[in-house]
């Protein structure tokens, strides 16, 4: 092997003792390690990412309750035929209506022998009240005549005085006397015949005026019967019944029409079931409580009621059953809602959420699918308040939950918004021993800061 030249000694000596090279430009700006995610609002509408306030509840004095909700029975409508006939359907099945909307007419002969009644009842009244109209002035001429024959009697009965002074007088008259004494015995006698004649006709007039009462009496019920039957006010009908064809029958109340299951022009019998309004606003909410609660479940307690998903909560009160179920164990319990919102229809399933000390303390509580599990840590991510597009990984310092809603001992405050749905995403991007940042791209990709 040959020596090394003493040149290249020199200069592989002078390489080596070279001072170290500067930084360059990207090492000198390379950012300190920090918790914060860029989400600008592309990567928020890609990853599905949506905030949730943080609010003040009383998760460890809160009783949570799965159930539903259910039809009061005053929220049910039946709308049955009240008599036999061919009904034409006005509604359609789902159809929102109002108190006083016709929901179907119906051509029943039934109807038809009603006002047939009716008539008759009003002809026989017209009859009844001419006839009284009629014996008032008989009733008048009898009155005028018997008046007048007691004065022709009077008459009479003076010249009888006269003609029998006249004979203890002067003597005589004895055939005058017997013809005034005749006379004014026939003028009795008509005047006793008109009186007779008079009673008659006041009795007439009597039985008439009993037979009007009798006849208004049995008018009043018939139109009664058939106002209840067709379900319209009787002053109403008093005035309609006359024209009324085809009888109009008209929500009670207001609704959707829940079921239709009689087809427009079927001919239904008297009774029979043509379709039900469904009034949802009577609706309450029922679930099933542990016995061993009852001491904490209290009538009139605050209550309120969480729909499904992102539904709003309905507040309302507290209200036990009746009975308890012995095999179970348990009882069923009513939240009547004072607030209404479109979710809480029958058969809904939802949550109650009962406050049991309404006087404890109300803490800092986030929904639990906020929180994920990283290895051995739960975190959450809460919305830097300096800046919407990015939001800050937080270690949670957590307490109890009610299975929905988890107290948070610190860490957020009052008006911070934390991360409920693509919480996921976020902690599979910041996930590892130290908290790094970094961003998406709008694409949904995460790439780390350097």
């Amino acid at each position: 092997m040959k020596p090394v030249p003493s040149l290249c000694l020199a200069l592989l000596a002078a390489a080596c003792s070279k001072p170290a090279a500067a930084p360059t430009a990207h090492q000198a700006e390379t950012p300190p390690t920090t918790n914060r995610i860029a989400v600008p609002a592309p990567v928020r509408q890609n990853l599905g990412i949506r905030f949730q306030p943080v609010e003040r509840r009383r998760v460890a004095a809160t009783l949570r309750l799965p159930g539903h909700f259910e039809l009061l029975p005053q929220g049910r409508h039946e709308q049955r035929t009240p008599m036999a006939g061919r009904v034409t359907i006005a509604v359609q099945p789902l159809q929102q209506v109002a108190a006083g909307d016709v929901l179907y007419t119906i051509d029943a002969p039934e109807w038809r022998r009603t006002q047939r009644e009716l008539g008759t009842l009003e002809t026989d009244l017209q009859v009844v009240r001419a006839r009284i109209a009629t014996m008032q002035p008989l009733l008048a001429a009898h009155q005028v005549h018997e008046q007048s024959l007691r004065e022709a009697a009077a008459v009479m009965q003076d010249r009888v005085q006269s003609l029998e002074a006249t004979r203890q007088s002067v003597g005589g008259q004895a055939q005058a006397i017997a013809d005034a004494q005749v006379q004014l015995a026939q003028v009795r006698a008509q005047a006793a015949e008109a009186a007779e004649k008079h009673v008659e006709t006041e009795a007439t007039i009597a039985e008439l005026q009993a037979s009007e009462q009798a006849l208004q009496a049995r008018s009043r019920l018939e139109l009664a019967s058939a106002a209840a039957m067709l379900g319209i006010a009787p002053a109403v009908l008093a005035e309609q019944w006359r024209t009324l064809g085809a009888v109009a029958v008209r929500a009670a109340a207001a609704g959707v029409v829940a079921s239709l299951p009689v087809a427009s022009g079927a001919w239904v019998e008297a009774h029979e079931l043509v379709l039900t309004i469904t009034d949802l606003s009577q609706v309450r909410f029922r679930a099933s409580a542990l016995q061993s609660d009852l001491p904490r479940l209290l009538p009139g307690l605050p209550a309120g009621i969480q729909g499904p998903g992102d539904a709003p909560r309905l507040a309302g009160v507290l209200q036990l059953g009746a009975e308890a179920d012995p095999t179970q164990r348990t009882i069923d319990v009513f939240v009547q809602p004072t607030t209404m919102a479109p979710f809480a229809r029958p058969g809904v399933a939802a949550f109650a959420e009962i406050e049991t000390q309404t006087g404890a303390a109300a803490e800092l509580a986030v929904p639990l699918a906020a929180v994920m599990q990283d290895g051995l840590d739960r975190v959450l991510f809460r919305r830097d308040p300096k800046d919407p597009d990015k939001v800050i990984r937080v270690e949670a310092d957590l307490g109890i939950d009610d299975g929905r809603w988890v107290e948070v001992a610190s860490g957020l405050v009052d008006g911070d918004e934390v991360v409920t749905a693509g919480a996921y995403a976020l902690m599979l991007a910041s996930s590892g021993s130290a908290p790094k940042g970094g961003h998406f791209h709008a694409d949904g990709t995460w790439h780390e800061d350097h």
